[in-house]
């Protein structure tokens, strides 16, 4: 079983909805209850604030504070983490022009978002997610990175990287400027992140998709067949150097094809994650809406369990309205799922009965617009 990583505090202050509250958690999972718009899904934002990027909803920064705050908000933990006990603050000074976000641990302040990362990694499934399979390519994508960067802390570096890099190819090709030392210095390093991406990708998702095929019948969910097209397709093996030059040499050669385009056509960003519903042999786009969330949870499931094997410490899980829609033998199955990866899960739900089957496992929450009480 790997290592409980859990919050044993939180407090908020001029948080969406929330002037102030303070949580006391006591490491079971979190069942948090209420109406609809009462800031359930408030309360899991500001957990999945604990993590690099801009959180579940990936909000502007100026949206998240308080309506008639007077300078932006704050997010403090406790948290029994992957490096022992820290404490961890951050949060936005709306006053700032530049709206930057601040982080301090243990009360320094740190260098980068990505030292979140040593101490907990967090995953998430909302409702909004529930049109994955059949939206657009980038939020697969996006999906596919928080999967990858659960496990690889550096991939997200590495894909901001990428994108600066490839936005000053943009601009040079865009003006016209064809300095054959200047481009083929930008596109090298394009390739030497792009590679390393793709790579990145491939193998978290060979390992999950290991992890899915020997668990099958483990799981009351459908399991999914997982395979990523758009860029270098079936062709990432080799030793990562040749790759780099490949890619180097399709960005030289196809300069005056992507400064007509306005973009470059050919990259990392231009992958997609296809998804199949392994029993049914059907794309998931495909499948019925409820299938599609099934999938989903299985999926994001899978990937949890696979960050406590390889990583030693338990995901933390945010599961926004995550009973809905279930009957009551799927419901107890899902719950005795979630509890046997060994780490902190934060639910919500209108109806505390729909969660009845967790019992003692789980420390129960009402959530009255702006207010807490258990």
């Amino acid at each position: 079983m790997p290592h409980k990583v859990s919050l044993s505090r939180l407090k908020l202050t001029d948080f969406r909805n929330y002037a102030a509250v303070a949580l006391e958690l006591d490491a079971r999972h979190v069942v948090l209850t209420g109406d609809n718009g009462a800031g359930k899904t408030n309360l899991m934002e500001a957990v999945s604030l604990l993590s690099p990027g801009r959180g579940l909803r990936r909000a502007a920064y100026g949206d998240i504070a308080r309506v008639r705050a007077s300078s932006g908000f704050s997010i403090f933990a406790e948290i029994d983490g992957m490096d022992g006990e820290v404490e961890i603050g951050t949060g936005v000074d709306t006053a700032d022009e530049t709206a930057t976000r601040r982080l301090r641990i243990n009360g320094t302040t740190a260098r980068t978002v990505d030292e979140l990362t040593d101490h907990l990694r967090v995953a998430w499934l909302t409702p909004a997610m529930d049109g994955l399979f059949t939206g657009g390519s980038s939020d697969r994508r996006r999906f596919l990175d928080r999967l990858v960067l659960s496990l690889d802390p550096a991939h997200g570096r590495r894909a901001t990287d990428f994108e600066r890099a490839m936005r000053s190819r943009n601009k040079l090709l865009s003006d016209g400027r064809f300095d054959p030392a200047w481009l083929s210095g930008i596109e090298q390093q394009m390739a030497s992140l792009g590679i390393a991406m793709a790579v990145a990708r491939e193998e978290m998702l060979g390992l999950l998709s290991g992890l899915i095929s020997t668990s099958r019948e483990e799981t009351p969910f459908p399991s999914a067949s997982l395979t990523l097209s758009g860029f270098f397709d079936g062709g990432l093996s080799g030793p990562a150097f040749d790759l780099e030059d490949r890619y180097a040499a399709m960005l030289r050669d196809n300069r005056y094809r992507d400064a007509g385009a306005g973009r470059t056509l050919d990259g990392p960003h231009r992958a997609d994650l296809l998804v199949r519903h392994r029993e049914k042999d059907m794309e998931a786009g495909r499948c019925s809406t409820g299938e599609q969330k099934a999938l989903l949870v299985g999926l994001v499931l899978a990937h949890a369990r696979l960050v406590g094997n390889l990583t030693g410490h338990a995901q933390v899980l945010l599961l926004d309205e995550i009973a809905a829609h279930l009957d009551e033998n799927r419901r107890a199955a899902l719950f005795d799922l979630i509890d046997g990866l060994g780490g902190q899960a934060f639910m919500t739900g209108t109806d505390r009965g729909m969660f009845s089957a967790l019992g003692a496992r789980a420390q129960f929450l009402t959530v009255d617009h702006g207010a807490v009480q258990a």
